[in-house]
Protein backbone atom coordinates (compact mmCIF):
# COMPACT_ATOMS: atom_id res chain seq x y z
CA UNK A 1 0.00 0.00 0.00
CA UNK A 2 1.17 3.50 -0.84
CA UNK A 3 -0.36 6.07 1.51
CA UNK A 4 -0.38 9.61 0.16
CA UNK A 5 -1.47 12.75 1.95
CA UNK A 6 -3.55 15.36 0.19
CA UNK A 7 -3.03 18.99 1.21
CA UNK A 8 -5.48 18.78 4.11
CA UNK A 9 -6.35 15.10 4.14
CA UNK A 10 -4.82 11.67 3.88
CA UNK A 11 -5.19 9.80 0.61
CA UNK A 12 -4.33 6.09 0.43
CA UNK A 13 -3.30 4.72 -2.93
CA UNK A 14 -3.39 0.94 -3.20
CA UNK A 15 -0.82 -0.56 -5.53
CA UNK A 16 -0.85 -4.10 -6.79
CA UNK A 17 0.59 -5.15 -10.11
CA UNK A 18 -2.02 -4.70 -12.79
CA UNK A 19 -4.62 -3.38 -10.31
CA UNK A 20 -6.60 -0.15 -10.30
CA UNK A 21 -5.41 2.67 -8.07
CA UNK A 22 -8.00 3.34 -5.38
CA UNK A 23 -8.08 6.41 -3.14
CA UNK A 24 -9.66 7.24 0.19
CA UNK A 25 -9.62 10.24 2.52
CA UNK A 26 -9.01 10.25 6.26
CA UNK A 27 -7.45 12.38 8.99
CA UNK A 28 -5.71 15.75 8.67
CA UNK A 29 -1.99 16.23 8.16
CA UNK A 30 -0.33 17.04 11.48
CA UNK A 31 3.08 18.51 10.58
CA UNK A 32 4.09 20.82 7.77
CA UNK A 33 7.84 21.14 8.45
CA UNK A 34 10.52 18.93 6.93
CA UNK A 35 14.25 18.86 6.37
CA UNK A 36 13.89 18.32 2.62
CA UNK A 37 10.92 18.82 0.29
CA UNK A 38 10.91 17.19 -3.14
CA UNK A 39 8.58 18.96 -5.58
CA UNK A 40 7.24 16.66 -8.28
CA UNK A 41 5.84 13.14 -8.05
CA UNK A 42 7.10 11.74 -11.35
CA UNK A 43 9.67 8.98 -11.62
CA UNK A 44 12.71 11.24 -11.11
CA UNK A 45 11.23 12.89 -8.02
CA UNK A 46 10.13 9.55 -6.54
CA UNK A 47 13.45 7.83 -7.24
CA UNK A 48 15.34 10.76 -5.71
CA UNK A 49 13.07 10.87 -2.65
CA UNK A 50 13.62 7.15 -2.13
CA UNK A 51 17.40 7.41 -2.47
CA UNK A 52 17.63 10.38 -0.11
CA UNK A 53 15.56 8.88 2.69
CA UNK A 54 17.39 5.57 2.48
CA UNK A 55 20.69 7.42 2.87
CA UNK A 56 19.44 9.79 5.59
CA UNK A 57 16.83 7.99 7.71
CA UNK A 58 17.22 10.50 10.55
CA UNK A 59 16.07 13.43 8.38
CA UNK A 60 12.45 14.25 7.53
CA UNK A 61 11.34 14.26 3.90
CA UNK A 62 8.19 15.16 2.04
CA UNK A 63 7.25 14.83 -1.62
CA UNK A 64 4.76 17.33 -3.05
CA UNK A 65 2.63 16.44 -6.08
CA UNK A 66 0.06 18.70 -7.74
CA UNK A 67 -2.18 15.83 -8.91
CA UNK A 68 -4.29 13.60 -6.69
CA UNK A 69 -2.17 10.60 -7.72
CA UNK A 70 1.51 10.06 -8.44
CA UNK A 71 3.28 9.52 -11.76
CA UNK A 72 0.37 10.53 -13.98
CA UNK A 73 2.13 12.52 -16.69
CA UNK A 74 5.44 11.74 -18.46
CA UNK A 75 5.98 8.70 -16.24
CA UNK A 76 2.53 7.36 -17.05
CA UNK A 77 2.54 8.29 -20.75
CA UNK A 78 5.64 6.74 -22.30
CA UNK A 79 6.58 3.74 -24.41
CA UNK A 80 7.70 1.62 -21.45
CA UNK A 81 11.15 0.81 -22.86
CA UNK A 82 14.18 0.07 -20.66
CA UNK A 83 16.89 1.65 -22.80
CA UNK A 84 20.40 0.22 -22.78
CA UNK A 85 22.42 3.37 -23.60
CA UNK A 86 23.33 2.95 -27.28
CA UNK A 87 22.45 6.35 -28.73
CA UNK A 88 24.09 8.77 -26.36
CA UNK A 89 27.31 10.73 -26.74
CA UNK A 90 30.17 8.91 -24.98
CA UNK A 91 31.05 10.61 -21.72
CA UNK A 92 27.69 12.43 -21.48
CA UNK A 93 25.50 12.12 -18.43
CA UNK A 94 22.89 10.46 -20.65
CA UNK A 95 25.29 7.67 -21.56
CA UNK A 96 26.68 7.14 -18.07
CA UNK A 97 23.33 7.28 -16.29
CA UNK A 98 21.43 5.16 -18.80
CA UNK A 99 23.88 2.24 -18.76
CA UNK A 100 24.03 2.16 -14.97
CA UNK A 101 20.32 2.96 -14.62
CA UNK A 102 19.26 0.05 -16.83
CA UNK A 103 21.34 -2.36 -14.76
CA UNK A 104 19.88 -0.98 -11.51
CA UNK A 105 16.34 -1.15 -12.95
CA UNK A 106 16.61 -4.85 -13.74
CA UNK A 107 18.04 -5.55 -10.30
CA UNK A 108 15.32 -3.49 -8.63
CA UNK A 109 12.46 -5.09 -10.56
CA UNK A 110 13.82 -8.55 -9.80
CA UNK A 111 14.10 -7.74 -6.09
CA UNK A 112 10.67 -6.10 -5.82
CA UNK A 113 8.78 -8.51 -8.07
CA UNK A 114 7.90 -5.81 -10.63
CA UNK A 115 7.16 -7.54 -13.97
CA UNK A 116 9.48 -6.79 -16.87
CA UNK A 117 10.63 -8.45 -20.07
CA UNK A 118 14.05 -8.44 -21.74
CA UNK A 119 12.55 -8.64 -25.21
CA UNK A 120 15.50 -6.96 -26.93
CA UNK A 121 15.69 -4.33 -29.66
CA UNK A 122 16.72 -4.25 -33.29
CA UNK A 123 17.84 -0.97 -34.86
CA UNK A 124 17.22 -1.79 -38.50
CA UNK A 125 18.84 -0.33 -41.62
CA UNK A 126 16.54 -0.57 -44.64
CA UNK A 127 18.71 1.54 -46.98
CA UNK A 128 22.40 1.15 -47.86
CA UNK A 129 23.07 4.75 -46.90
CA UNK A 130 22.03 3.95 -43.31
CA UNK A 131 24.72 1.29 -42.80
CA UNK A 132 27.58 3.71 -41.91
CA UNK A 133 25.34 5.36 -39.30
CA UNK A 134 24.35 1.95 -37.94
CA UNK A 135 27.99 0.91 -37.61
CA UNK A 136 28.74 4.21 -35.88
CA UNK A 137 25.96 3.45 -33.40
CA UNK A 138 27.52 0.07 -32.73
CA UNK A 139 30.87 1.72 -32.01
CA UNK A 140 29.18 4.27 -29.77
CA UNK A 141 27.41 1.52 -27.84
CA UNK A 142 30.72 -0.28 -27.36
CA UNK A 143 32.34 2.89 -25.98
CA UNK A 144 29.35 3.35 -23.66
CA UNK A 145 29.86 -0.19 -22.36
CA UNK A 146 26.48 -1.48 -23.53
CA UNK A 147 26.66 -5.23 -23.15
CA UNK A 148 26.17 -7.94 -25.82
CA UNK A 149 25.66 -5.65 -28.83
CA UNK A 150 26.17 -7.20 -32.25
CA UNK A 151 25.63 -6.32 -35.88
CA UNK A 152 23.48 -8.86 -37.73
CA UNK A 153 22.60 -9.46 -41.37
CA UNK A 154 19.23 -9.83 -43.12
CA UNK A 155 18.97 -13.55 -42.36
CA UNK A 156 19.59 -13.03 -38.64
CA UNK A 157 17.02 -10.21 -38.61
CA UNK A 158 14.37 -12.63 -39.90
CA UNK A 159 15.36 -15.21 -37.31
CA UNK A 160 14.68 -12.70 -34.52
CA UNK A 161 11.78 -10.86 -36.19
CA UNK A 162 10.26 -13.07 -38.92
CA UNK A 163 8.16 -10.28 -40.46
CA UNK A 164 10.83 -7.56 -40.34
CA UNK A 165 12.85 -6.71 -43.44
CA UNK A 166 16.22 -5.00 -43.36
CA UNK A 167 19.71 -5.33 -44.78
CA UNK A 168 21.55 -4.97 -41.48
CA UNK A 169 20.58 -4.38 -37.84
CA UNK A 170 22.11 -3.64 -34.47
CA UNK A 171 20.89 -6.24 -32.00
CA UNK A 172 20.57 -5.09 -28.38
CA UNK A 173 19.35 -8.10 -26.37
CA UNK A 174 19.45 -6.25 -23.03
CA UNK A 175 16.84 -3.68 -24.03
CA UNK A 176 13.58 -4.43 -22.23
CA UNK A 177 10.10 -3.24 -21.36
CA UNK A 178 8.35 -2.44 -18.09
CA UNK A 179 5.37 -0.42 -16.83
CA UNK A 180 7.23 2.65 -15.58
CA UNK A 181 4.28 3.87 -13.55
CA UNK A 182 4.32 0.68 -11.50
CA UNK A 183 8.06 1.14 -11.01
CA UNK A 184 7.56 4.75 -9.90
CA UNK A 185 4.77 3.84 -7.48
CA UNK A 186 7.01 1.15 -6.02
CA UNK A 187 9.66 3.82 -5.43
CA UNK A 188 6.95 5.78 -3.64
CA UNK A 189 6.08 2.78 -1.51
CA UNK A 190 9.74 2.42 -0.48
CA UNK A 191 9.85 6.14 0.37
CA UNK A 192 6.82 5.95 2.63
CA UNK A 193 7.84 2.71 4.29
CA UNK A 194 11.11 4.47 5.21
CA UNK A 195 9.11 7.28 6.88
CA UNK A 196 8.63 9.78 4.04
CA UNK A 197 5.46 11.83 3.61
CA UNK A 198 3.74 12.21 0.23
CA UNK A 199 1.41 15.20 -0.07
CA UNK A 200 -0.80 15.18 -3.15
CA UNK A 201 -3.13 17.86 -4.51
CA UNK A 202 -0.39 20.39 -3.73
CA UNK A 203 0.52 22.55 -6.73
CA UNK A 204 3.55 24.65 -5.79
CA UNK A 205 2.81 28.25 -6.76
CA UNK A 206 5.44 30.11 -4.72
CA UNK A 207 8.78 29.25 -3.12
CA UNK A 208 10.44 31.83 -0.87
CA UNK A 209 12.52 32.31 2.26
CA UNK A 210 10.56 33.18 5.42
CA UNK A 211 11.13 36.57 6.98
CA UNK A 212 10.35 35.25 10.44
CA UNK A 213 9.54 32.01 12.23
CA UNK A 214 5.94 30.74 12.41
CA UNK A 215 3.80 32.09 15.23
CA UNK A 216 4.25 30.07 18.40
CA UNK A 217 7.33 28.28 17.05
CA UNK A 218 10.26 27.75 19.39
CA UNK A 219 12.55 26.58 16.59
CA UNK A 220 13.32 29.98 15.10
CA UNK A 221 14.12 29.71 11.40
CA UNK A 222 15.05 26.04 11.41
CA UNK A 223 12.75 25.63 8.41
CA UNK A 224 13.28 28.89 6.50
CA UNK A 225 11.89 27.90 3.08
CA UNK A 226 8.15 28.25 2.49
CA UNK A 227 6.45 26.40 -0.36
CA UNK A 228 2.92 27.63 -0.99
CA UNK A 229 0.30 25.80 -2.97
CA UNK A 230 -2.19 27.34 -5.38
CA UNK A 231 -4.86 26.55 -2.75
CA UNK A 232 -3.08 28.54 -0.04
CA UNK A 233 -1.54 25.63 1.87
CA UNK A 234 2.04 25.86 3.13
CA UNK A 235 4.93 23.49 3.73
CA UNK A 236 8.13 24.62 5.41
CA UNK A 237 11.51 23.01 4.90
CA UNK A 238 15.26 23.53 5.06
CA UNK A 239 16.04 22.49 1.49
CA UNK A 240 14.16 21.92 -1.78
CA UNK A 241 14.70 19.52 -4.66
CA UNK A 242 12.55 20.51 -7.65
CA UNK A 243 11.74 17.75 -10.17
CA UNK A 244 8.99 19.51 -12.10
CA UNK A 245 9.19 17.77 -15.48
CA UNK A 246 6.95 19.70 -17.86
CA UNK A 247 6.92 22.62 -15.39
CA UNK A 248 10.60 22.64 -14.43
CA UNK A 249 11.21 26.08 -16.00
CA UNK A 250 8.23 27.62 -14.19
CA UNK A 251 9.32 26.17 -10.86
CA UNK A 252 12.71 27.72 -11.50
CA UNK A 253 11.15 31.11 -12.24
CA UNK A 254 8.94 31.20 -9.13
CA UNK A 255 11.99 30.48 -6.99
CA UNK A 256 13.94 33.34 -8.59
CA UNK A 257 16.20 31.18 -10.77
CA UNK A 258 16.89 31.37 -14.51
CA UNK A 259 13.98 30.74 -16.89
CA UNK A 260 16.23 29.00 -19.41
CA UNK A 261 16.43 26.38 -20.70
CA UNK A 262 12.75 26.75 -21.57
CA UNK A 263 10.43 23.76 -21.66
CA UNK A 264 8.49 23.32 -24.91
CA UNK A 265 5.96 20.45 -24.91
CA UNK A 266 5.93 17.99 -27.81
CA UNK A 267 3.07 15.53 -28.11
CA UNK A 268 3.73 12.05 -29.43
CA UNK A 269 0.80 10.06 -30.85
CA UNK A 270 0.89 6.28 -31.06
CA UNK A 271 -0.93 3.75 -33.18
CA UNK A 272 -1.79 0.35 -31.74
CA UNK A 273 -1.76 -2.94 -33.61
CA UNK A 274 -5.03 -4.81 -33.59
CA UNK A 275 -4.63 -7.80 -31.24
CA UNK A 276 -4.97 -10.33 -34.06
CA UNK A 277 -1.90 -8.73 -35.71
CA UNK A 278 0.39 -8.78 -32.66
CA UNK A 279 2.24 -11.77 -34.13
CA UNK A 280 3.96 -9.35 -36.53
CA UNK A 281 6.24 -7.99 -33.77
CA UNK A 282 8.25 -9.82 -31.10
CA UNK A 283 10.52 -7.14 -29.66
CA UNK A 284 11.38 -3.47 -30.10
CA UNK A 285 12.10 -2.49 -33.72
CA UNK A 286 13.66 0.95 -34.24
CA UNK A 287 14.88 2.84 -37.32
CA UNK A 288 18.43 4.10 -37.69
CA UNK A 289 18.15 7.68 -36.39
CA UNK A 290 18.77 10.47 -38.86
CA UNK A 291 21.16 13.02 -37.30
CA UNK A 292 19.50 15.86 -39.27
CA UNK A 293 16.31 15.44 -37.24
CA UNK A 294 15.85 15.86 -33.49
CA UNK A 295 13.85 12.70 -32.63
CA UNK A 296 14.35 8.94 -33.03
CA UNK A 297 11.49 8.29 -35.45
CA UNK A 298 8.61 5.82 -35.46
CA UNK A 299 9.25 2.44 -33.89
CA UNK A 300 7.48 -0.77 -32.89
CA UNK A 301 7.21 -1.30 -29.13
CA UNK A 302 5.66 -4.28 -27.32
CA UNK A 303 3.95 -3.47 -24.04
CA UNK A 304 3.66 -5.35 -20.77
CA UNK A 305 -0.08 -5.80 -21.35
CA UNK A 306 0.64 -7.63 -24.62
CA UNK A 307 -0.30 -4.77 -26.96
CA UNK A 308 2.04 -3.36 -29.62
CA UNK A 309 2.48 0.41 -29.97
CA UNK A 310 3.66 2.02 -33.19
CA UNK A 311 5.13 5.51 -33.16
CA UNK A 312 5.31 8.13 -31.85
CA UNK A 313 5.39 11.21 -34.03
CA UNK A 314 6.50 14.52 -32.48
CA UNK A 315 4.37 17.65 -32.84
CA UNK A 316 4.06 20.81 -30.79
CA UNK A 317 1.50 20.37 -28.00
CA UNK A 318 -0.73 23.38 -27.35
CA UNK A 319 -0.95 22.43 -23.68
CA UNK A 320 1.83 21.13 -21.45
CA UNK A 321 -0.33 18.24 -20.32
CA UNK A 322 -2.43 18.08 -23.47
CA UNK A 323 -2.78 14.47 -24.55
CA UNK A 324 -5.55 15.06 -27.08
CA UNK A 325 -5.31 16.74 -30.48
CA UNK A 326 -7.47 19.73 -29.51
CA UNK A 327 -6.26 20.23 -25.93
CA UNK A 328 -5.35 23.89 -25.60
CA UNK A 329 -4.04 26.21 -22.89
CA UNK A 330 -3.60 29.89 -23.75
CA UNK A 331 -0.62 30.50 -21.47
CA UNK A 332 1.20 27.36 -22.61
CA UNK A 333 0.57 28.15 -26.28
CA UNK A 334 1.71 31.79 -26.07
CA UNK A 335 4.78 30.87 -24.02
CA UNK A 336 5.80 28.30 -26.62
CA UNK A 337 5.18 30.15 -29.90
CA UNK A 338 6.59 33.46 -28.65
CA UNK A 339 9.86 31.86 -27.57
CA UNK A 340 12.73 32.62 -29.93
CA UNK A 341 14.22 29.19 -29.35
CA UNK A 342 11.13 27.41 -30.68
CA UNK A 343 10.87 29.77 -33.63
CA UNK A 344 14.45 28.95 -34.62
CA UNK A 345 13.92 25.21 -34.13
CA UNK A 346 10.87 25.30 -36.39
CA UNK A 347 12.71 27.18 -39.13
CA UNK A 348 15.58 24.67 -39.04
CA UNK A 349 13.23 21.66 -39.20
CA UNK A 350 10.17 22.96 -41.05
CA UNK A 351 10.02 20.14 -43.63
CA UNK A 352 10.48 17.49 -40.96
CA UNK A 353 7.86 19.16 -38.78
CA UNK A 354 5.28 19.33 -41.54
CA UNK A 355 5.86 15.65 -42.23
CA UNK A 356 5.27 14.81 -38.57
CA UNK A 357 1.99 16.73 -38.58
CA UNK A 358 0.87 15.04 -41.82
CA UNK A 359 1.64 11.56 -40.49
CA UNK A 360 -0.11 12.40 -37.25
CA UNK A 361 -3.31 13.34 -39.10
CA UNK A 362 -3.25 10.59 -41.73
CA UNK A 363 -2.80 7.11 -40.29
CA UNK A 364 -2.04 5.68 -43.73
CA UNK A 365 1.02 7.95 -44.04
CA UNK A 366 2.42 6.66 -40.77
CA UNK A 367 1.74 3.06 -41.79
CA UNK A 368 3.45 3.64 -45.13
CA UNK A 369 6.64 4.59 -43.30
CA UNK A 370 6.39 1.56 -41.00
CA UNK A 371 5.95 -0.75 -43.98
CA UNK A 372 9.63 -0.21 -44.74
CA UNK A 373 10.27 -2.49 -41.78
CA UNK A 374 7.23 -4.80 -41.85
CA UNK A 375 5.82 -4.90 -45.40
CA UNK A 376 2.85 -7.04 -44.31
CA UNK A 377 1.49 -4.17 -42.20
CA UNK A 378 -1.57 -2.40 -43.64
CA UNK A 379 -3.68 0.59 -42.52
CA UNK A 380 -6.51 -1.76 -41.58
CA UNK A 381 -4.20 -3.45 -39.02
CA UNK A 382 -3.91 -0.43 -36.73
CA UNK A 383 -6.02 1.72 -34.43
CA UNK A 384 -5.31 5.16 -32.99
CA UNK A 385 -3.68 4.74 -29.61
CA UNK A 386 -2.61 6.84 -26.64
CA UNK A 387 -0.43 9.96 -26.62
CA UNK A 388 2.28 11.33 -24.41
CA UNK A 389 3.81 14.78 -23.95
CA UNK A 390 7.57 15.17 -23.80
CA UNK A 391 9.16 18.02 -21.83
CA UNK A 392 11.72 19.20 -24.36
CA UNK A 393 14.21 21.76 -23.08
CA UNK A 394 15.30 24.38 -25.64
CA UNK A 395 17.87 27.13 -25.50
CA UNK A 396 17.34 30.55 -27.07
CA UNK A 397 19.19 29.54 -30.25
CA UNK A 398 16.73 26.74 -31.00
CA UNK A 399 19.02 23.92 -29.91
CA UNK A 400 17.58 20.92 -28.12
CA UNK A 401 19.16 20.60 -24.69
CA UNK A 402 20.18 17.00 -25.08
CA UNK A 403 21.58 16.16 -21.67
CA UNK A 404 20.54 16.38 -18.05
CA UNK A 405 20.70 19.88 -16.54
CA UNK A 406 20.79 20.66 -12.82
CA UNK A 407 21.12 24.09 -11.28
CA UNK A 408 20.45 26.19 -8.21
CA UNK A 409 20.19 29.92 -7.88
CA UNK A 410 21.52 33.00 -6.13
CA UNK A 411 21.00 34.37 -2.66
CA UNK A 412 19.60 32.63 0.41
CA UNK A 413 16.88 30.73 -1.47
CA UNK A 414 19.23 29.76 -4.29
CA UNK A 415 21.58 28.19 -1.76
CA UNK A 416 18.75 25.98 -0.51
CA UNK A 417 17.26 24.69 -3.76
CA UNK A 418 18.36 22.34 -6.53
CA UNK A 419 16.40 22.24 -9.79
CA UNK A 420 16.35 19.27 -12.15
CA UNK A 421 15.92 21.46 -15.23
CA UNK A 422 16.08 18.81 -17.93
CA UNK A 423 15.61 15.06 -17.54
CA UNK A 424 15.01 13.86 -21.11
CA UNK A 425 14.51 10.32 -22.33
CA UNK A 426 15.95 7.99 -21.07
CA UNK A 427 15.12 9.53 -17.68
CA UNK A 428 12.93 6.58 -16.65
CA UNK A 429 15.59 4.02 -17.59
CA UNK A 430 18.16 6.16 -15.78
CA UNK A 431 16.00 7.01 -12.76
CA UNK A 432 17.86 5.06 -10.07
CA UNK A 433 21.23 6.29 -11.35
CA UNK A 434 19.91 9.86 -11.60
CA UNK A 435 18.73 9.54 -8.01
CA UNK A 436 22.22 8.54 -6.89
CA UNK A 437 23.73 11.56 -8.64
CA UNK A 438 21.10 13.94 -7.26
CA UNK A 439 21.59 12.61 -3.73
CA UNK A 440 25.36 13.09 -4.08
CA UNK A 441 24.80 16.66 -5.25
CA UNK A 442 22.38 17.48 -2.43
CA UNK A 443 24.79 16.08 0.15
CA UNK A 444 27.55 18.25 -1.30
CA UNK A 445 25.49 21.45 -1.64
CA UNK A 446 23.42 21.24 1.52
CA UNK A 447 25.87 19.29 3.74
CA UNK A 448 23.17 16.79 4.67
Amino acid sequence: MIRTFSAGSVCAVLLSQGSKYATCRAAHLHSGSFDVAIVGGGIVGLASARELILRHPNLTFTLLEKETELALHQTGHNSGVIHSGIYYTPGSLKAQLCVRGAMLTYQYCQKKGVPYKKCGKLIVAVEREEIPRLKALYERGQVNNVQDLRLIDAKAIREKEPYCRGIMALDSPNTGIVDWRIVALTYGKDFQEAGGTVITDFEASDIKVAAESPAGSAEGLKYPVIIKSSQGKEVRCRFVLACGGLYSDRLSEISGCDSEPRIVPFRGDYLVLKPEKNYLVRGNIYPVPNPRFPFLGFHFTPRMDGSIWLGPNAVLAFKREGYKLFDFDTQDFINAVSYRGLQRLVMKNIVYGMGEIYRGVFTSAQVKYLQKFIPELSPSDVLRGPSGVRAQALDAEGNLVDDFVFDGGKGELGSRILHVRNAPSPAASSSLAIAEMIADELEKRFKL
